[in-house]
């Protein structure tokens, strides 16, 4: 399913480069749920955007269902990725001019949904969310909890097989962050979903049955 081999990232700072990620690899099955752990700056964010095509390895390879990714065209990274991989991060990302409704159909019109398919499929997974009453809100008139709900079926519109979560309790109290850490460990169970995330939590964490620890941009026992 997904697959590192050999994984290095490199940031030039003048006249020094940062070595933020370092011989990474790591492999995930279909229907696995997966926690990268570490500090601020460990290199998770780094680790998790290389691994779903958003940011380009220094070296190494990374594989979903046997395709490196890092291989393709821009224009074909950026299909697989829409269509494959949804990703849920800290800050949720929604843009405060749209409903959560408007919000979570944005991406499938972007893969050429028809509206009225992708309207009708948003409002079922806001309502299997506990967020039905919710759809015609703005951002700022939800609480966080519910933001992160709204940007967790906004990655999940286009049926991706992989979930790929940046710190999805990093902004939310310890209830709505456990509340958070069932919703995705029942899409995990209950829909198969790949999930693999990045935390500080150990409540979180806890959730997984395969964990790393990644400290100073390596994998450590």
């Amino acid at each position: 399913m997904l697959r590192a081999c050999n994984i290095e990232k490199y940031y030039l700072m003048q006249p020094d480069k940062l070595h933020v990620l370092k011989t990474i690899n790591l492999e995930i099955e279909k229907h696995e749920i997966v926690a990268v752990i570490g500090s601020s700056g460990a290199g998770k964010s780094t680790l998790l955007h290389t691994f779903g095509g958003l940011d380009t390895p220094s070296s190494g390879n990374i594989f979903i269902d046997g395709c490196d990714i890092y291989k393709l065209r821009d224009a074909a990274r950026a299909r697989l990725r829409a269509k494959k991989i949804g990703f849920v991060f800290q800050f949720y990302y929604l843009l405060p001019e749209f409903t959560a409704l408007e919000n979570v159909i944005l991406p499938a019109l972007v893969l050429g949904v028809k509206a009225s398919i992708a309207r009708q499929k948003a409002k079922d997974l806001l309502k299997e969310l506990g967020l039905e009453k919710r759809m015609t809100h703005h951002p700022s008139q939800l609480s966080g909890g519910e933001q992160q709900r709204v940007a967790i079926v906004r990655a999940l519109i286009n049926d991706p097989d992989i979930l790929i979560c940046d710190e999805p309790t990093g902004n939310l109290d310890s209830e709505t962050g456990s509340k958070i850490c069932d919703l995705l460990l029942r899409l995990n169970k209950e829909k198969g979903y790949t999930i693999l995330i990045a935390t500080h939590s150990q409540a979180l964490a806890h959730i997984c049955p395969k964990t790393f620890v990644i400290k100073d941009g390596a994998f450590v026992e």
